[in-house]
Parts: structure tokens; sequence; C-alpha cells
């Protein structure tokens, strides 16, 4: 989300999204508050530090993990407070094993962690560790609710690919292998004993990798899903996963500005922008030959990816809109006349 102010951001997001809210992570705080950052404050009996290139493994804690940690601790008296009494499913979200490892830079070399398979396993058992007691600390502040996790993996698909930089940017990384990418994720999935969600708006996710480590949802950015990825999204969908749709835009269009400044200005315009969310998410149903039927049960519709570069109004109009398609699938599905398959 947008802003620096944790309060505000909780108080948008238990308003807008009263039955599925979310701790809503603003990297506008600067280091500590980035997706890196705060999930390194997760990390057990391993210390991170800020350099001028971002994130680095370091011999102690010093003052960078403080602030990160300090501004978890923020982000979670806001969400207690503005949670008070709540019962429903609660998302919180940290960063991936395969990201965190393609960003935090290993110490001296300047390369990042993953071309150092010891510490990729180090950082996994750590992650892993350190997930599981921020689960916990949660469940004890918003005891009412239903934790579900999201792993943010936007450098999956480059960690797979073998397109992640060397330090001196001139050529690659070598691919890591499918069985580790799938084991390390694994582990650090089982860790938390919750319902997971991978996330990735990245092209070219591995949707098959995801569902075999074990997740019980995909989260993806549907304009980022091309056609010869479809059957994998519809296996995992016929295997019961969840599919956390984004289709609501995360920014405004280039030439949205005197249409909708600050989000929907007249009657019908954001109800307009949900139902053409909802038509979407109806459509790739029918395009992965799914029974529509299941479509309501299976999907929620999300933003296509981060808000924390759209305005704070566009901000709150994206998640209003993501609540109100939500509530229209079934309708729609309804009006299509389609009989359930």
């Amino acid at each position: 989300m947008p802003g620096t102010n944790p309060a505000e951001a909780m108080r948008v997001v238990a308003g807008e999204l009263p039955d599925f809210p979310h701790l809503p992570e603003l990297p506008d705080r600067g280091p500590g508050a980035d997706l890196t950052g705060r999930t390194a404050a997760l990390l057990v009996e391993i210390a991170v530090e800020v350099t001028p290139r971002g994130w680095r493994l370091a011999e102690r804690p010093g003052r960078d993990l403080s602030r990160a940690r300090t501004m978890l601790s923020s982000d979670l008296d806001a969400m207690e407070e503005a949670l008070d009494g709540f019962r429903g499913p609660l998302k919180i979200q940290l960063c991936g094993p395969w990201t965190l490892a393609a960003t935090l830079e290993l110490p001296r070399t300047l390369n990042v962690a993953i071309a150092d398979p010891g510490a990729v396993a180090d950082l996994t058992a750590s992650l892993a560790e350190g997930a599981a007691a921020h689960v916990a600390e949660v469940a004890k502040r918003v005891p009412g609710a239903r934790l579900i996790v999201q792993f943010d993996e936007p450098a999956l698909p480059a960690v797979a690919g073998g397109e992640v930089p060397t330090a001196s940017g001139l050529s690659r990384l070598r691919p890591v292998e499918a069985e580790t990418l799938r084991e390390r994720l694994a582990q650090v999935i089982a860790s938390t004993g919750k319902y997971t969600v991978v996330h990735s708006c990245a092209p070219a996710v591995s949707f098959g990798l995801i569902r075999a480590a074990g997740a019980g949802a995909l989260s993806f950015d549907l304009s980022q899903l091309r056609r010869g990825e479809e059957d994998a999204v519809a296996e995992a969908a016929e295997a019961g996963m969840g599919l956390l749709t984004g289709v609501v835009p995360a920014v405004p269009a280039p030439d949205a500005g005197t249409t909708h400044p600050a989000g929907p200005t007249g009657p019908g315009d954001g109800s307009a922008e949900a139902r053409q969310a909802a038509e979407r998410v109806i459509r790739l149903w029918t395009r992965l030959g799914l029974p529509l039927n299941t479509c309501p049960e299976q999907a929620v519709i999300t933003p296509a990816c981060g808000l924390a570069g759209a305005p704070a109004e566009q901000a709150r109009a994206a998640l209003t809109s993501c609540r109100e398609a939500g509530s229209m699938l079934a309708e729609l599905i309804e009006e299509t006349g389609e009989e359930p398959r």
C-alpha cells in the first residue's frame, strides 16, 4: 500500500476488505519496510544490513535490522487494533525463499545468495523458523483469525531461468534445478502449518513447481499469463487450488487522469470496473475449461500487483473494486445461462 502510516493503511484495508483483510506493507517508509528487509527482520540467527546496492548478509545485527524489526512491530500493533474481535480469513505476506536469496548479497563477494547453495540452505532454514514464529505472533494478536500465509516470489522465474545477473552484471548466474527450487519452497511452505499462497506477478511463473511445492493457492497477474501456461493453471484449479487472480489495475491508466483522478467519480463508475474485473475472471474460467460453478469458491479477485505506486485514493478504489467484483461472480455466472459442467 502507499503511504507511511501503518494505522491508516490498516484502517483502509479493514474498511474496504472487511471479510478478507491483510496486513499491508508500506515500502514508502524506506529500507526495512520493503519486501526483502521486512522479511529479513524475521530471520533467525542471520543478520542483514543495508548497502548502496540493497540488502546484504551481515556478521552481526545492527541499526538497519533493528529499524526493520521496529517497523514490523508497529505494523502488527496497527493490525491488532484495527482487527480487534475479527473472526475470519486474514492474509499475511512474506518474501519467498528464492526472491530473498536473489535480493540478499553475500558478504565480500557482491554476488547474491543464490550463487552459494549453502547460503540458500541456511537462508531457507532461517526463513522457515522465522515465518513460523511470525505466524504464531499474528495468531496471538488476532486470535479469531484464520491465517493465510502468502509468499511473494517475483524473482522465482528469473532464478529458474538463469536470468539473475552476477555481481559484475556481465553474465547471469546459472539456473537452479527445478527439484532444488521445489524443495526449498516446500520447506518454507510447510513451516507455517497454515493455508499458503505463492504470488508472482512476473511473466513465466512456474505454476507446476508451485503446486508441487504444496501451496494451497496461486496468485498471479492475469495480463502476464501466456496461453502456454494456462494448462498448468487449469491443472492447479482442478486439483482444488485457489486462484488469486490479479485483474484490477494496480496503478491508474496513463489516460485516466481526467476520468478517475481519485477513483470512481460518478454513479456506476466503480461498479463498472468491478464488473469488468469479474467478467475477466469468468472468461479465464471458461478458457481453462473449468466448471463455472466452482469459480466463486476458488477465485479471489485481487489487484494486478502491489499498490504502493498508486495514489492513496486509487489504492482504496482498487480494493473496493476487488470486493465488489468478488461479490458479483455468482450473479454474473448465473446471467450467462451456462449449465455447470
